[in-house]
């Protein structure tokens, strides 16, 4: 791959940026699953007046543009890891919500769970071992469609230059401050800004067939 303006071995950079890159894009997704579910399993749980004022919520955080709120969220955890997860976390976990709520309302009028309520199971028991483990199905696809989705935020903040970047991590750079240093030198050495980007699409690419592998899996309409 060559060597960077300042003779750095671009290989060396890309697989050390891809630490930085999957932690973000991996960490996002677990604390937007952990938000977002839990929210999304109680609003569908509870129903009624609660449910309307939960997913109220929601939808506000549906209208805001998500690029601005990345850029104001990293700005006040932070430009470095953990600030970015908070940051990322925080915006990510609405879609959580939303499918782990249309899940349990559909799981609620199943047969097993009157037969749970007739028994005198708790909404806590009914809640954890008898609607969850029958709609984890999509929420992990989900999970694995926001994994790209975080990493390519996580790209687009480093490449405008409110990310992660030396300075600022110990681990080193992302791929979108690298994708940032081709872009300045992209006229002479084209090469430096197409290997962070190729990695950056590999990476996406490949998340999102092994998300469309998960969902035919998964899914009991496609067998």
């Amino acid at each position: 791959m060559g060597t960077d303006g300042l003779g750095r071995d671009l290989l060396t950079r890309v697989l050390y940026g891809a630490r930085v890159s999957m932690t973000v894009g991996i960490g996002t997704a677990l604390i937007a699953l952990v938000l977002g579910t839990s929210y999304g399993l109680v609003a569908g749980f509870k129903g009624g007046n609660w449910d309307d004022f939960m997913m109220r919520v929601v939808d506000i955080f549906y209208g805001l543009p998500d690029m601005l709120i990345f850029i104001l969220l990293s700005l006040v955890f932070g430009r470095n890891i953990g600030g970015l997860l908070i940051a990322l976390g925080l915006v990510t976990w609405v879609r959580f919500a939303r499918i782990a709520r249309g899940q349990v309302l559909q799981a609620k009028e199943f047969l097993f769970v009157e037969s749970a309520t007739a028994l005198g199971a708790s909404r806590s028991r009914i809640l954890l071992w008898h609607i969850l483990p029958n709609i984890i199905g999509p929420i992990i696809v989900t999970l694995t469609f926001s994994i790209p989705s975080a990493i390519l935020a996580e790209s687009t903040l480093s490449f405008i230059g409110i990310g992660i970047n030396d300075p600022y991590s110990s681990w080193g750079t992302s791929w979108g401050t690298l994708a940032q240093d081709g872009y300045r030198a992209m006229r002479s050495y084209p090469h430096v800004i197409a290997f962070p980007a190729a990695a950056i699409f590999v990476t996406i690419l490949a998340f999102n067939t092994l998300g469309n592998g998960l969902r035919d899996a998964l899914d009991p309409k496609q067998r």
